[in-house]
């Protein structure tokens, strides 16, 4: 009886979420509710879209509504690992002796979006591995953990490749998620030209705050998963790689490298999380096949086969999806 309340107390907490979201943000209802399950997961999340669309706002809004402190951290050619992290100044103290202090950067805050990361070069990317898996920063000597819960949204623009630099597969596999924010129809669009008509600042109110989103999660690890149900996301991840012993037909044809072992983490951790949004205490076959997408989409690479046949990495998943549950 307990966990019923519990379950629908978190259900009902979600919906207020995404209720404040759309004060914020028109459509883009995949998005909203897979950011929504990321940071209930503690997980970051890889956002392609094109200028325009709305992620900085997204982000924002994310602020006001989980009241946590918010970082824009716009990624250039030219940015330093320490102008990311932060670095040690010489100072004076009381007594005019010369000391050192560590001034904090951009980094320590809750939520983080790190506008265009892929600008940034290899050096200044490898800066942010530490933080997102590990959630804390060394330098130096020292040590620095950052406050919880601690979220990086990473934008990419997927048209404008000039100038930039391929985020490294030890960072992509950081990314728990990559969503795709499509360019608005045109009832959005009206929408979102009606929205910024009456104001341009973000007006949705706070419904949680940080210690809600942690025990939100601790719930959420504690919802079971059937051995079939374990047993089908492991075999889906197993299912994205050519070199087993014995490849799925998909593998053979359309994948050039596999997901990783993170990848069945991410599938089992974010499907309970979904499981409590729709009011479950259970995981079932259709929250792993709903999250395949975004966990598959930047872990997988595709062969040239696919690329021949004009397929995209999401049409492959959904190869792959189809060929899994015949087994």
């Amino acid at each position: 009886m307990e966990n019923i309340e519990k379950v629908k107390n978190f259900s009902a907490t979600v919906a207020k979420i995404k209720a404040e979201f759309h004060k914020d943000v028109v459509g883009q209802e995949d998005v909203l509710d897979n950011v929504i399950i990321a940071i209930i997961a503690g997980g970051n999340v890889l956002l392609e879209g094109v200028p325009g669309v709305g992620k900085t706002r997204l982000v924002r809004s994310l602020s006001r509504i989980l009241n946590l402190p918010f970082s824009r951290i716009q990624f250039t050619p030219d940015l330093m690992p320490s102008d990311v992290t932060g670095t040690d100044v010489i100072k004076r103290d009381e007594k005019g002796n010369m000391i050192t202090e560590f001034r904090k950067g951009p980094i320590f805050a809750n939520l983080i979006l790190a506008d265009e990361i892929n600008r940034a070069t290899p050096k200044t990317q490898a800066a942010m591995l530490e933080v997102m898996q590990e959630h804390k920063i060394t330098v130096g000597n020292e040590t620095y953990h950052l406050a919880q819960p601690f979220f990086v949204m990473a934008t990419e623009n997927p048209i404008e490749q000039d100038g930039t630099y391929p985020l490294p597969e030890a960072q992509m596999d950081r990314f728990i998620f990559k969503l795709v924010m499509k360019f608005p129809g045109n009832d959005e669009l009206a929408g979102i030209v009606k929205m910024t008509q009456m104001t341009m600042d973000e007006v949705a109110e706070t419904v949680v705050d940080g210690r809600t989103v942690l025990e939100m999660r601790e719930l959420a690890k504690s919802v079971p998963v059937i051995d079939d149900v374990l047993d089908y996301a492991v075999r889906l991840v197993a299912g994205t790689h050519p070199e087993v012993d014995k490849p799925s037909d998909t593998a053979k044809k359309y994948i050039k490298y596999g997901a990783s072992p993170r990848a069945a983490q991410a599938l089992i951790t974010c499907a309970k999380v979904r499981a409590l949004i729709n009011g479950n205490y259970n995981v079932s076959y259709a929250d792993i096949d709903a999250l395949a997408y975004p966990v598959f989409r930047h872990r997988i690479k595709v062969s040239y086969a696919a690329i021949n046949e004009h397929l995209s990495v999401d049409d492959v998943i959904g190869m792959l999806l189809k060929e899994t549950k015949k087994k």
